[in-house]
């Protein structure tokens, strides 16, 4: 079956269940775990925005052009406080009121240590399942992706907003203070203009990956350097396959590259 790679869907079950779809067609990855697979990329690579063919991506696949203007891609995508949605700006209005002036989570997710995170309320849990987070609590509840930048920005000084995702494959754990523990730490804390925002919801999300054995290494494979993928499929966790146990590739990575599944 040929197909372009785009983030692998996924949902919250006792074990995270993935899917790799393409054009209402799909692979239950999970049906498939502990069994031998294997894809062939063609060399073709889509953008995601325009679909034009292109040599290589920016971003998370996107040509150069679509990197530069489209809504998508724009910097309050990686940098919150940036965004101008709230004032009715951006490179695309509709775009921006129906993805960013929206209401949005602020959280702590546990994966290799723990980050603080903004995600649309209508992205949870979906989006601690693609960071491979062992667990995770809502800290805010915003009313636009512009306040919950704001937010992120002041909780990044006790807080990284990065994953080491080596770490994380190899589900090295976490010790430290519990997580509703340090939520209400960090309220204390804030500015009362930003406290306002906290939530009483102290629920903690625990996600458990379809994985065999976790790996004490892991190896990245990119299919710009290796066009053949094979091996048996040992786990799942964030949007990675874990090959062979000790080798991983990142799907979301490869977003737009087109394949030949093959087993």
């Amino acid at each position: 079956m040929e197909l372009i790679l785009q983030k692998m869907k996924s949902a919250h079950a006792e074990t995270v269940q993935y899917w790799i779809t393409h054009e209402g067609e799909e692979i239950h990855l999970n049906k498939l775990i502990g069994q031998e697979i294997s894809f062939h990329f063609s060399g073709v690579i889509f953008c995601q925005e325009c679909q034009k063919k292109i040599n290589k991506t920016f971003g998370e696949g996107f040509c150069f052009s679509c990197f530069s203007t489209a809504a998508a891609a724009s910097p309050c995508i990686l940098r919150p406080e940036l965004c101008q949605a709230h004032l009715g700006l951006g490179r695309d209005i509709d775009f921006e009121q129906r993805n960013h002036n929206q209401p949005h989570y602020v959280y702590l997710a546990q994966t290799d240590q723990l980050k603080v995170g903004i995600t649309r309320t209508t992205q949870m849990p979906t989006r601690w399942i693609d960071q491979g987070a062992a667990a995770a609590i809502v800290l805010a509840e915003v009313p636009n992706r512009y306040i919950s930048g704001v937010l992120e920005v002041a909780l990044k000084t006790q807080f990284t907003d990065k994953t080491n995702w080596q770490r994380m494959l190899k589900n090295e754990s976490y010790e430290g203070a519990t997580l509703d523990d340090q939520k209400w730490q960090l309220e204390e804390e804030l500015p009362t203009d930003l406290s306002q925002y906290w939530t009483d919801d102290d629920a903690i999300w625990e996600f458990n990956y379809p994985v065999l054995q976790y790996p004490d290494k892991v190896k990245s494979l990119s299919l710009d350097q290796q066009r053949h993928v094979q091996g048996k499929l040992t786990g799942i966790r964030g949007q990675y396959l874990y090959l062979d146990q000790h080798t991983v590739i990142n799907i979301r990575k490869h977003t737009g590259y087109q394949i030949k599944w093959e087993n």
